[in-house]
């Protein structure tokens, strides 16, 4: 009777049929020995099924004798769903790119302070930009400018001269009050507008963001120069107070660049620091008011620095750069005397090292500041 194998048909002993059937199969061979599925699709080779059809072995050619023989499928093979968890089963060699490959942005103070004197024309527009559109189509105009600090002035007078001992270190020093908390005023009003300004400049530009390339702190860097020419313009009211109370400004004034200096090394470096921050943290916006009117009456604008404890002063100054250009101001216009060198130089250490670590977190969050502003 004849046998079926591998479909042909031969007799017992037909060793012709058998070479024939082992070449075809040889040519389906899979590497390592297994045998393919043949192109007529058979599901079963000498009664046995084969891979990818419910059974559990796969059929091979034993080279001693030319019969089939049956050896376990490798893993992931022999059904749909072994092949599919294989593919997605992770592999514990992957890591992630080499160290070499990723990226590291690295900032440089020098190299920023040079593309920002290359941009120092773009600041110059953006100033002039900023301070047209807040004055535009207002009766005062640049007015407004001096009325912020002059109505502060008067509700010093009025009611913190009156209340508590606030105006005490102005009479000590036998000066106007008035004077006294003008003096403190004016760079507070300078710092609240730059940060109040300056925190959203980066949001309030976004459209210009993504279309023309700058380095990103050109934008908070010209709120500080709008910030700067209001405080040019309200301190022409000191020549008022001084005429109007017969008090010369003392000779010490020889100090205040170096106080300036101070003054805008703080301002510029909690702004950036704000800046970046508002862009990925709207909230901030909301909160800043708050802070502001907090920060007026923790940083001695209305008292002065008698007021503090004396073991507290450092750590003071320190935390607040702000309150010793106040106090130096006043020492170096109103009481005649040179500012107290301790005390600035702390607060000076203080504001450019706020400065830098302002700067060098402005640029690691400048890289994504154009896609989410």
């Amino acid at each position: 009777m004849g046998e079926y194998v591998g479909g042909a048909v031969g007799m017992p002993g037909d060793g012709v049929s058998r070479i024939g059937d082992l070449g075809r199969a040889s040519r389906h061979a899979r590497p390592g020995g297994s045998v393919d599925e043949p192109a007529d699709h058979r599901t079963h080779v000498n009664g046995a099924p084969l891979a990818g059809h419910g059974g559990a072995t796969t059929p091979t050619i034993d080279s001693r004798t030319g019969t089939g023989r049956h050896a376990a499928p490798a893993a992931g093979v022999g059904s749909g769903t072994g092949r599919i968890a294989a593919a997605q089963a992770p592999d514990p060699e992957v890591k992630g790119p080499p160290p070499e490959l990723r990226f590291k942005r690295r900032t440089s103070l020098f190299r920023g302070i040079r593309e920002l004197w290359h941009s120092r024309e773009l600041v110059r527009t953006l100033a002039e930009r900023d301070l047209k559109a807040r004055y535009k189509q207002a009766v005062l105009g640049f007015a407004w400018a001096i009325i912020t600090p002059v109505l502060l002035m008067l509700v010093f007078t009025i009611v913190f001269q009156r209340v508590g001992n606030l105006s005490e270190t102005a009479h000590k020093y036998d000066v106007p009050y008035p004077l006294f908390s003008y003096l403190g005023l004016l760079p507070w009003t300078f710092f609240m507008s730059s940060v109040t300004q300056g925190s959203s400049s980066l949001v309030s530009n976004g459209p210009l963001l993504n279309k023309v390339y700058c380095p990103r702190e050109v934008f908070p860097f010209a709120t500080v120069i709008v910030a700067t020419v209001d405080m040019l313009i309200a301190s022409s009211v000191l020549v008022v107070l001084f005429a109007a109370y017969t008090t010369p400004p003392a000779a010490t004034m020889w100090a205040l660049p170096i106080l300036l200096l101070i003054q805008f090394e703080v301002t510029l470096g909690v702004v950036l620091v704000l800046s970046a921050a508002v862009v990925y943290f709207r909230d901030i916006r909301h909160v800043l008011p708050l802070l502001m009117q907090m920060g007026m009456f923790a940083t001695p604008v209305a008292y002065g620095m008698d007021q503090i404890t004396k073991d507290w002063l450092l750590p003071y100054v320190i935390s607040n750069p702000l309150a010793a250009v106040i106090d130096g101001y006043r020492r170096s216009i109103l009481y005649g005397q040179q500012p107290d060198w301790e005390l600035t130089g702390a607060a000076g250490a203080s504001a450019t090292v706020l400065l830098i670590v302002g700067y060098k977190i402005f640029k690691k969050l400048e890289a994504g500041i154009a896609d989410v502003a």
